[in-house]
């Protein structure tokens, strides 16, 4: 899932890992992504793959709020703070530290709401000029569910990080 001119994303690669701060940096500039699967080594992982908007995070939290008529949770974009460490330097990658907040509020989505939130999601996708084709609807479900099974998985890890590049 890509866009050009319809406004799909390039290029963008984004990760989202829980488990101890130091062993994820050092994978993430070691290039190892296999190692960040390895559930013994990271408490969960999730690749969004190439062809998402970061914006898309924020959509997805509006999504969560408006399907649930909650007040969480809040935009992704304000739920991250930049990571600063010298390990950082050994990638390309920007890293982010993800408020466990966050995690927590996505993970107490209930799953009777996720298909719910997940046509939501598309729907604001789409109203931000987005064509989402027919072939990538199915993705974007899956993807919802995935994205709360992760936070359901990393609740209380000891850091949730957010690797992204151009």
């Amino acid at each position: 899932m890509r866009r050009g001119e319809t406004g799909w994303s390039v290029g963008v690669l984004m990760d989202l890992v829980a488990g101890d701060v130091r062993e994820i940096l050092l994978a993430i500039g070691l290039d190892d992504w296999a190692g960040l699967r390895d559930p013994r080594r990271f408490v969960a992982y999730i690749s969004l793959g190439g062809g998402l908007d970061v914006t898309w995070l924020d959509l997805f939290a509006q999504a969560a709020r408006e399907s649930s008529g909650g007040r969480t949770p809040r935009p992704f974009s304000e739920a991250t703070r930049a990571l600063e460490s010298r390990l950082t330097a050994l990638s390309e990658r920007t890293v982010e530290r993800i408020d466990p907040h966050w995690i927590d509020d996505v993970a107490a989505l209930p799953e009777a709401h996720l298909d719910r939130i997940a046509a939501r999601w598309i729907d604001l996708i789409e109203c931000e000029e987005c064509n989402v084709g027919t072939d990538d609807k199915p993705m974007l479900r899956e993807l919802a569910g995935e994205l709360v099974a992760f936070c359901r998985r990393a609740e209380g890890a000891e850091d949730v990080l957010f690797a992204w590049t151009l």
